[in-house]
């Protein structure tokens, strides 16, 4: 590779789950489900993308950016470290942050995990834990011992992964939950690290584990304590000095996404999406930094390192663990096996009140699995847009075979539903629709949601296709 050329791979929210901490039975399966990632094949999912990045000899840096296991244990701390001695082993150097999946709380911090725990065939069992304090030397050797630069009160460090380009490895000291980011000296280290860098004539990114740019508008609205805390400073900032990348993680969404500020000012916030997920990828970054452009491509698996798939993929096997997947199995138990539709809904959707009311779920799902986009698009105001062709497509076509397909693209991005498509223009008109209501009617908790300025259909447009950058998977930039 010419000495102008870096290159790295990332990977974000592993998750990985010892074998040593669960036997079959329905406690894991539980926490699975309500997780929503295939816990259970984390150590399979994980070593089939090492495999990858050993097979690559031309890319020798590997970026880890939290939530590398799911809640703290130390048996599933040892296995990842395991394999980041792997990959050390093989002459790769690598770069590990940590987030709130990754330590048990104090009881002075707002961590979602008390403890650690085993699941056994009926129950649980509490198991040791880190604490966060405890990280920072557990995975020193993988980036802290090789800084250039560390930050004390928070563990963020500063690498050198080639020449001419300087990466700024945040590791948020907040609380655990509503504050996710840099406490003031923090922010000051942060500020005098990148100007630092500018001052020795190299480019400046920058990783972190929580979104800096919601993946969709309405997530600031819902939840902007999974924002990193104090983002519009870091807008800000990353703006003044000219910083063009933060690469995050957390949302478990791939998604690019691009903040301009008055002036035109720009960088992108670079999201991976979950490796736990069942499209689960990694990002692998070439920087050319005699050019000063920069290379964003997506890499994925096709096969499950010691799983026998039955001849599925990779994504097929695992995909009924996903919220989208399960969502498609759960509609049609739901019309046809309620007792099913039950089983599996236990851990996600509230059992006793739907046991209660049998039978109209019942009618409500056999309802949902009928409904013919026709019927959205005449409730929606579309329908007399339509020719006579698209109008018979429309009543052939179920209203819920989209919802299953914009459902798939939650995680992965690139949903497909363009403006020129039918979809998009059946969707976009009920949202149209139903944000005229809401503003007639003034309905508060609907408001809420809705950014200053902007509208239903256009929160819409976020979830039917990439209206940001074009393309959520690969992304070319100048770092000038």
């Amino acid at each position: 590779m010419p000495n102008n050329t870096v290159s790295f791979y990332l990977l974000t929210d592993t998750h990985l789950v010892s074998p040593d901490i669960w036997e079959e039975g329905k406690p894991i399966d539980l926490r699975e489900r309500g997780d929503q990632i295939a816990l259970k094949a984390t150590p399979q999912i994980l070593d089939s993308f090492i495999d990858k990045i050993l097979a690559d000899r031309d890319t020798n840096v590997v970026v880890f950016t939290g939530d590398n296991v799911n809640g703290g244990d130390v048996a599933s701390h040892n296995e990842f470290r395991d394999r980041l001695q792997k990959l050390k082993d093989a002459g790769k150097t690598v770069y590990v942050t940590c987030a709130t999946h990754d330590y048990c709380s104090t009881g002075e911090d707002e961590c979602v995990f008390h403890e650690a725990i085993r699941y056994t065939k009926t129950g649980t069992q509490p198991i040791p834990f880190l604490r966060k304090h405890e990280l920072f030397d557990f995975y020193r050797e993988f980036g802290p011992d090789q800084a250039l630069s560390v930050h004390g009160e928070s563990g963020s460090y500063t690498v050198k992964p080639g020449e001419g380009l300087r990466l700024i490895m945040i590791c948020d000291n907040g609380n655990g939950r509503s504050h996710c980011g840099l406490f003031e000296d923090g922010v000051r280290w942060l500020t005098e690290q990148i100007r630092e860098a500018k001052k020795a004539g190299d480019y400046v990114m920058l990783a972190v584990h929580h979104p800096v740019l919601p993946p969709w508008e309405v997530f600031r609205h819902m939840a902007e304590y999974e924002l990193y805390g104090g983002y519009q400073e870091l807008w800000k900032l990353m703006c003044e000095e000219g910083v063009r990348v933060v690469f995050t993680g957390h949302t478990h969404v791939q998604s690019i996404r691009k903040y301009t500020d008055e002036e035109g000012r720009w960088f992108l916030d670079v999201s991976t999406i979950a490796l736990a997920n069942a499209a689960g990828k990694m990002r692998k970054i070439t920087v050319d930094t005699a050019a000063a452009v920069c290379s964003v491509e997506s890499v994925g698996i096709d096969t499950l390192k010691g799983i026998d798939t039955g001849g599925l993929s990779a994504y097929d096997h695992l995909y009924h663990l996903n919220f989208p997947g399960i969502i498609e199995k759960l509609l049609p138990l739901g019309a046809s096996d309620f007792d099913a539709f039950l089983s599996l809904g236990e851990g996600l959707l509230p059992i006793d009140k739907l046991r209660s009311h049998r039978f109209l779920v019942q009618k409500v799902c056999r309802k949902a699995l009928r409904i013919p986009l026709s019927t959205a698009a005449k409730l929606g105001g579309t329908w007399r847009g339509f020719s006579r062709e698209e109008r018979r497509q429309l009543r052939k076509e179920p209203l819920i075979t989209s919802v299953y397909e914009i459902l798939r693209h939650i995680y992965t991005g690139n949903a497909p539903f363009s403006p020129e498509t039918k979809v998009y223009r059946v969707f976009s008109g009920a949202a149209k629709k139903i944000d005229g209501l809401v503003r007639r009617f003034h309905i508060q908790k609907a408001l809420d949601l809705i950014p200053p300025g902007s509208s239903l259909a256009e929160m819409a447009e976020d979830f039917l296709y990439n209206n940001r950058t074009g393309d959520d998977d690969t992304v070319t930039f100048s770092l000038k």
